[in-house]
């Protein structure tokens, strides 16, 4: 297995042509993290909450992140590290079980925080710079600090657990309704009820995410050559509408097998629960 080349100082090759310097966003910090949030608050709609009172029971079903906002601030105690605050918006919809024999889905809200401490390093320079606005004069761009930017990639989590208590039963803090951002809000058919009086809904999430630090930096790179495409244009003439003869294009595209014949399972297949053979041939 080849060494995976990590960053760092690195050989450069005796025919390289050329080295240049490019302003661009250097990481300066990265972690990646693995939350298991238990006993998440879940938020339903004001039509949810009714069917909620009526039912026995809920189940996971599946969860959807909305939105992340993000906050950056100094570490006074140790110069050049960044605390990131981040607060992620999940659409949430369980499984809730009735009188009847078949669920009905209930969506809701989840809120998340979290924080991690990155090293973002140090700068102190007034950034100027300007940018062309076309049937119009160019516009000055002023920025007061160079704090770094932090980053987050996320998927949508994994519902691992739901449950429906009482509300005498459970000891909780309650989320603001009122600090949700609109853009959150919109995302739902109708309004989002506390539920304060009411029996409430506790989900636990797996999430998975990435958080890092950007700073804007020049950097000496080495370059090559130019990056010119080696394959030809081809069916058109500049316009990219196609060929002129429809039937020569479509004789030109593979035959989708594919969507005929679903693909063989690989023979490490993870459904197939530790049992030997499981492939035939």
């Amino acid at each position: 297995m080849p060494e995976r080349i990590v960053p760092g100082p690195v050989s450069c090759p005796k025919d390289t042509c050329e080295a240049v310097c490019i302003h661009t966003k250097k990481i300066y910090d990265a972690c990646r993290d693995k939350d298991c949030i238990e006993d998440l608050r879940f938020y339903p709609t004001q039509a949810g909450q009714e069917i909620l009172e009526r039912a026995q029971s809920v189940k996971g079903g599946k969860a959807e992140l909305l939105y992340t906002y993000i906050n950056v601030e100094p570490v006074a105690f140790n110069r050049g590290c960044y605390s990131v605050d981040m607060r992620f918006f999940y659409r949430v919809t369980v499984s809730a079980f009735c009188a009847s024999s078949r669920p009905v889905e209930v969506e809701g809200l989840c809120v998340f925080d979290k924080r991690v401490i990155l090293f973002g390093g140090e700068g102190a320079a007034k950034v100027f710079s300007s940018r062309v606005r076309l049937d119009a004069l160019d516009q000055q761009l002023i920025e007061q600090s160079n704090m770094p930017i932090a980053v987050v990639e996320a998927v949508d989590p994994i519902v691992l657990g739901a449950k429906l208590v009482d509300c005498c039963e459970c000891r909780c803090c309650d989320c603001d309704l009122c600090e949700i951002p609109s853009c959150v809000c919109q995302c739902f058919a109708c309004d989002l009820t506390p539920g304060d009086e009411y029996r409430r809904v506790f989900v636990t999430l797996g999430q998975f995410s990435i958080i890092r630090l950007e700073r804007d930096s020049q950097l000496l790179m080495p370059v090559y050559d130019y990056c010119l495409p080696d394959k030809s244009c081809t069916c058109g003439s500049g316009s990219g509408c196609g060929c002129d003869d429809p039937c020569e294009m479509f004789q030109n595209i593979s035959f989708p097998v594919d969507q005929f014949f679903p693909p063989k399972a690989p023979c490490d297949n993870p459904c197939d629960n530790g049992r030997q053979n499981c492939c035939r041939k």
